[in-house]
């Protein structure tokens, strides 16, 4: 399995080259050359197996420059018992007639990001030692909230590795933030920027191809690579849920193997969906990809005009880690749309840097529409959904689930479409637990403080809150302090001295 570059076809690299380098050298984001197929008898034989077994078959496929020993102590150290507290490492919960939640925030940082950031250091390392063996490799992250934790913590004292993680300063919640700030390591840096999650991406891109930086980092012996979804091994991990999930609903009986089921999932960067949509150009068989946008409506508008900008007002929401209006890995789905002409992809993201918008021509917007639906949830309709989860079905969901769950029933209601439904379960509400005590306690003045607030949702809805995070109470706060993002560049400079 070779991979190519959305930016220039021409590039051609291997599974290890591309985790290790993060992103091509002319900022094109790699993909496979082609998907490996997964129909119902490689599905049949997955069921009844555990989650380690469904990650190893899936991503073999993919990894085929991993001796099979190799992928298995990668997988094998990234889903263990002590770092994840379900058994099943994802859980799924039913939530009325049809709709199945996939929790996939039972890992150490409890956001979905854990499911592929538990196993890319591994990944990481084992490319590194077939590629730069004698480099030291530097992971340089922005992160919109949950990506910079769960970075930092599966790549903690990692040998051979610095992390480095940038956050928007008003962008992430207070225990979003404070689990960075306090993070344990002796290889980790964070720093916050004076803006959006949209400034700090587009400042990593740029570090990320600045011949000067680059230049130094040869010289000391590093090179970057990337932990965020931009990197094909943050990516592929996430490919596997979608048929782990499908498989454990056929073993459940809640499903027959071969029906036809639909994906919701809410979306900032756009790399969860596409795991889905590469899993169903695998064959799982899925039917209409929901993505779901909070306020920050960017990707609900391209998928009802085919316009795509970013020159809009900016929302701060109860779901930070979609407060995004530059989605990167729509990129690669735009590349397998247009039949992977990447003179279109190098004109329509040009004028995305150039004019803030592009627009695809009309039978592009068509094959978009036959896979993807699109929809969007406001603050007030978010607060709404988790109270009525909760009231209903005594389901507890943090705001971004709450946008995809809202969006999939203002979609099963407007076509009709009753297909049975998973609905991708982001982040524990304890992550987002003022917002949450909010919707669910019927207006009573909050107490003060963070924990205060976790023990007072704890109380009033009977639910347990995550370890990791009652832990963070009273831990002392590492990294303070902020920079523009003209700043970003030099202050790499000094992360790494």
């Amino acid at each position: 399995m070779m991979y190519s570059s959305t930016r220039d076809r021409s590039r051609r690299v291997t599974a290890a080259q591309a985790i290790a380098r993060g992103i091509s050298e002319e900022g094109g984001l790699f993909v496979p050359e082609e998907f490996p197929s997964f129909g119902l008898e490689k599905l049949r034989g997955l069921m009844g197996k555990s989650y380690r077994e469904k990650a190893k078959a899936v991503l073999g496929e993919f990894l085929t420059d991993f001796t099979p020993e190799e992928l298995s102590r990668c997988v094998d150290a990234a889903y263990t018992e002590e770092k994840f507290d379900s058994d099943s490492i994802a859980e799924l919960s039913k939530v009325g007639e049809g709709a199945y939640l996939l929790e996939l925030w039972h890992g150490p940082t409890c956001a979905f990001k854990d499911m592929a950031l538990q196993l890319l250091p591994h990944l990481l390392t084992v490319s590194a030692g077939k590629t730069e063996p004698d480099k030291e490799i530097v992971v340089l992250v922005a992160t919109s909230g949950d990506t910079g934790k769960a970075a930092l913590e599966g790549f903690r004292d990692v040998p051979g590795t610095r992390m480095l993680v940038f956050y928007p300063e008003d962008g992430v919640s207070p225990m979003q933030k404070l689990q960075m700030t306090t993070q344990e390591g002796e290889n980790v840096s964070v720093c916050a920027i004076r803006g959006n999650f949209d400034d700090a991406q587009t400042g990593v891109k740029r570090i990320f191809t600045d011949p000067a930086i680059l230049a130094e980092l040869e010289q000391n012996g590093q090179k970057f690579s990337s932990a965020n979804s931009i990197n094909w091994g943050r990516l592929a991990p996430q490919i596997v849920y979608y048929i782990a999930a499908y498989t454990a609903l056929a073993e459940q009986g809640e499903i027959e193997l071969g029906e036809t089921v639909n994906v919701a999932v809410p979306t900032g960067n756009f790399g969860n969906i596409l795991a889905a949509y590469y899993a169903k150009r695998m064959g799982l068989p899925i039917g209409k990809l929901i993505c779901a946008s909070n306020r920050n409506r960017v990707l609900a508008d391209f998928i009802e005009t085919g316009l795509y900008s970013r020159n809009r007002e900016f929302y701060t929401t109860s779901s930070p880690s979609m407060d995004i209006l530059i989605s990167s890995n729509l990129e690669r789905l735009l590349y397998e749309l247009c039949g992977r002409d990447d003179g279109k992809i190098r004109e329509w993201f040009a004028g995305l840097n150039r004019d803030g918008e592009y627009r695809v021509p009309p039978e592009l917007l068509e094959k978009l529409r036959e896979e993807f639906a699109g929809g969007s949830c406001g603050e007030e309709e978010t607060v709404e959904t988790i109270r009525t989860a909760f009231r209903e079905y005594g389901y507890l969901c943090d705001p971004h689930t709450a946008v995809a769950v809202k969006v999939w029933k203002d979609y099963a209601a407007e076509t009709g479409d009753c297909r049975k439904t998973i609905i991708a379960s982001t982040a524990s509400p304890y992550k987002f637990t003022a917002d949450v005590l909010r919707a669910v306690s019927d207006g009573e003045e909050l107490p003060a403080g963070d924990f205060a607030q976790v023990r007072r949702l704890a109380e009033l809805t009977g639910t347990t809150p995550p370890a990791s995070l009652l832990a963070l109470e009273g831990k002392p706060v590492r990294f303070a302090g902020s920079v523009s993002r003209e700043e970003m560049a030099e202050q790499v400079r000094k992360m790494l001295r």
